[in-house]
């Protein structure tokens, strides 16, 4: 219980506004890996594990996941932890009435959050990526953490046993006769059960995995799109060489 309360906390933050960039810390760009048929299934995974105990993925069905490579059989043993089936939507383990009288509100779906948090700072998934790799340790919250993605942010780390903990590392300069603070780094304070490294390529494939998650057939439709191009293309030729044709006698 106390793992699906720190996950909900958690995911609440991801609806959070995008609007946190606005002036603050540039977003990262995410690596796109909805061709990466293994880095989809670890996002799944993490998904899953972390993030579907809480809020529900309602538009995406457990046998979509074939599309990334899972057959039926591997759904079943690596996905599917209570009474669920095959063909049922993602639905969140925690009861939604109970999760408005312990946090005020229903936590979010989480279909299409990858395309909903585009702004200014980059897309939805920059977002995502940036904010799942910036929290760091702050006393002074209730929760105990805070998030350069988003400051202030009301939620605890649900991945900080991958992640470890962290500080930023700041630095000074001079701006209109005023020192500010400058963003410089991270100090590990405490190490984590991934390297730092290991912990980006994971939040990777959970971006990615959002992000085919928001559009399952979205390389199918560019795929598409090119040939349609292409045809395009030919029958303009086409229809300009019989153009000439048809007029080169006419004066």
């Amino acid at each position: 219980m106390k793992k699906i309360i720190l996950a909900l906390v958690t995911c609440v933050g991801l609806m959070a506004g995008a609007q946190a960039s606005e002036g603050g810390l540039a977003w990262d760009k995410a690596p796109n890996k909805t061709n990466d048929m293994a880095a989809l299934q670890n996002g799944a995974k993490l998904f899953v594990n972390y993030c579907l105990n809480c809020h529900s993925a309602a538009f995406m069905r457990f046998n979509r996941l074939k599309d990334i490579g899972l057959t039926d059989q591997q759904i079943k043993d690596n996905l599917l932890f209570t009474t669920e089936k095959v063909g049922e939507t993602m639905k969140s383990a925690i009861d939604p009435k109970q999760a408005k009288d312990w946090f005020g509100g229903t936590p979010p779906d989480l279909t299409v959050i990858s395309r909903s948090r585009a702004g200014a700072g980059g897309s939805g998934a920059d977002y995502l990526y940036t904010y799942m790799r910036t929290f760091y340790r702050d006393e002074t919250k209730a929760t105990g953490w805070n998030n350069l993605a988003f400051p202030n942010v009301a939620m605890p780390h649900a991945l900080w046993e991958l992640q470890g903990i962290r500080k930023p590392v700041y630095g000074e300069r001079e701006e209109h006769g005023h020192k500010v603070a400058v963003f410089k780094g991270w100090e590990q304070i405490t190490p984590g059960l991934m390297t730092p490294l290991q912990y980006d390529q994971a939040m990777g494939d959970l971006v990615g995995y959002m992000q085919w998650m928001a559009e399952p057939a979205q390389n199918q439709r560019v795929r598409i799109g090119v040939w349609v191009l292409i045809f395009l293309l030919c029958l303009t030729f086409v229809a300009w060489r019989l153009n000439a044709a048809f007029w080169k006698n006419v004066k």
